[in-house]
């Protein structure tokens, strides 16, 4: 049918393309992916139905479907079973994450530890130095060394709140590697996963750039909905599922046991594999049971030391499934040959010795006297989070969202990450930002941070 018969054709995207460029479907993508980098499609804008647009271009239906899988294997669309086809709402999270922070903000953005840690870590690592054998800390690491490292890093699982075995544990470059890991193992491209309806930006840049999509899995209270992940199973074709049980990032919310224990079930019913991101676990005093202690048959557990004990430690223990081992193994093993000795050595020695308990102890207690300034400052706000969690989540007053909070906020000099930032899909962000309360150097800083955050916010009330 002629482009012309629909010129005044109600449709949210008409695009015009050159048809003598082929293949046709990948120009097609091009100028959708161009007007949502563009500002012409807006997060959350329902595109026409795909035989609508197949006759508005006069091209094949196949022609839009490969289109559009293209666009939606690169995050830019959400297809929803008999809903249609959004604009993702963080189809521009991977550019927006990567912009530059001006030096001259107060970041409060980043999920940073403080630095008690710093120094012990420092010391121990001149002790190692100054060993006879020092050089061995500079190849590739050895099995007899890897062994009694792998009981370490049992020995800190077992502190997060799960029981394992050396004969599990794989060592990764920190949490994101070891998630990439996980997904370049277990999934194809085009495959789908579920998640939380805000979830850690990482696991949306490396599904992206695995091809492998992302679903929301509707939540009540803060925790995923049991009865909505059995209907994504159903109906979504997912494989698997990625969780942060305790301190969610970013909504700081915690997962029951007894959702857990349900959860874990419902892996086993369907043979989902779940990648459990335990990064905050060790943050309060008690940690709950790991959901892997319910389904260790299912669940990929994740002990990443990078807030626990700190960022330039690039290690995370994982602990994976008979089932799942050997394509983790090998994906790991692609990615990195091997981690790096001497901070393999520094972590194991650290939690060995036990003075693993008293860095977490300091960072516990300069994470507790933090949050009590911020409670200060955000007493006349919702803003959600416990006393030894090193970000929070602040809901926001009047209409305004987190996306504009976030802008003014660096306007006024201070750095937070909107709602935007982590939502997956064609979800509605909430009106939120993540504040993180130990990525200020000094708690001088911190407070002159929560001063201009709060001053802003009683402009919106």
């Amino acid at each position: 049918m002629p482009i012309n018969s629909f010129e005044n054709y109600p449709m949210s995207w008409k695009p015009s393309i050159d048809k003598t460029e082929k293949p046709i479907y990948k120009a097609l993508a091009r100028q959708l992916e161009q007007d949502i980098v563009n500002g012409v499609l807006l997060p959350g804008t329902k595109l026409p139905p795909q035989r609508e647009l197949a006759d508005y271009l006069d091209l094949n239906l196949s022609t839009i479907s490969k289109a559009f899988k293209v666009c939606e294997l690169k995050g830019l669309l959400s297809a929803t079973v008999g809903s249609g086809t959004f604009v993702s709402y963080d189809a521009l999270s991977n550019a927006y994450l990567l912009e530059d922070t001006k030096p001259k903000l107060i970041e409060m953005g980043a999920t940073l530890p403080d630095h008690a840690s710093y120094e012990p870590l420092m010391l121990h690592l001149k002790s190692m130095l100054q060993e006879t054998d020092y050089e061995k800390w500079f190849g590739y690491g050895r099995a007899g060394e890897s062994l009694w490292q792998k009981d370490a890093a049992v020995k800190l699982i077992r502190r997060g709140g799960f029981e394992t075995t050396v004969e599990h544990i794989l060592f990764a470059n920190g949490g994101q590697n070891a998630i990439a890991a996980a997904l370049a193992g277990l999934c194809k491209p085009g495959d789908r996963i579920g998640v939380d309806h805000h979830t850690y930006p990482g696991l949306k840049t490396v599904a992206s750039m695995l091809s492998v999509q992302i679903v929301p899995i509707k939540s009540e209270n803060g925790e995923m909905k049991p009865e909505s992940l059995e209907y994504a199973y159903k109906n979504e074709n997912i494989t698997g599922i990625y969780l942060i049980p305790d301190y969610h990032n970013p909504t700081a919310s915690f997962m029951s046991v007894e959702n857990r224990k349900i959860i874990a079930e419902i892996a086993k019913k369907y043979n989902l594999f779940v990648i459990e991101d335990a990064s905050y676990h060790l943050l309060g005093k008690n940690p709950l049971p790991a959901l892997a202690s319910f389904a260790p048959e299912q669940v990929i557990h994740i002990a990443s030391l990078s807030k626990s004990l700190a960022p330039g430690l690039r290690l995370a223990y994982v602990a994976v499934p008979y089932q799942f081992k050997e394509p983790v193994s090998r994906a790991l093993y692609n990615l990195n040959i091997t981690v790096s000795p001497l901070l393999a050595e520094l972590a194991a020695r650290t939690i060995v010795s036990n003075q693993f308990e008293v860095l977490i102890e300091g960072h516990r207690e300069q994470t507790i006297c933090r949050n009590q300034i911020a409670n200060r400052y955000f007493a006349d706000y919702t803003c959600l989070g416990g006393e030894t969690g090193i970000f929070r989540w602040l809901l926001l007053p009047g209409g305004i969202t987190g996306a504009e909070f976030e802008k003014l906020a660096a306007e006024h000099g201070v750095q937070v990450y909107a709602a935007e930032r982590f939502v997956v899909g064609n979800s509605c962000p909430e009106r939120a930002v993540r504040v993180s309360v130990c990525a200020p150097e000094t708690l001088e800083e911190l407070e002159k941070g929560l001063i201009i955050l709060r001053r802003l916010l009683n402009d919106l009330a």
